[in-house]
């Protein structure tokens, strides 16, 4: 009766192990980068945009964050990008002093 208990133990820590070690591996695999493929032609509220990423492949492009968490891909050659990095970056610095 003892080894029956054992093996049964055995096979409970296993599968907890099993499922531990899939799970993580599965939540990596969805941390991976966004990339931007389709770039917005749309003007984006500055006072929305929390933060941005520089891509230069597979296109050049500034991918903005929402407060929402939305990503969203524009042409960095805009003027109004251009003035959006720099508001986000003046936040930032207010946030650290």
């Amino acid at each position: 009766m003892k080894l029956h208990t054992a093996a049964i133990l055995l096979l409970f820590w296993l599968g907890i192990f099993t499922a531990h070690t899939v799970k993580g591996s599965t939540s990596v695999q969805a941390m991976g980068k966004f990339k931007c493929v389709n770039l917005s032609t749309s003007r984006l509220n500055i006072q929305n945009l929390v933060n941005y990423e520089r891509q230069q492949t597979p296109i050049n492009a500034i991918m903005f964050i929402t407060a929402r968490g939305i990503r969203i891909c524009v042409s960095p050659d805009q003027k109004w990008v251009q003035t959006a990095i720099k508001t986000i970056d003046e936040k930032r610095a207010a946030k650290r002093k």
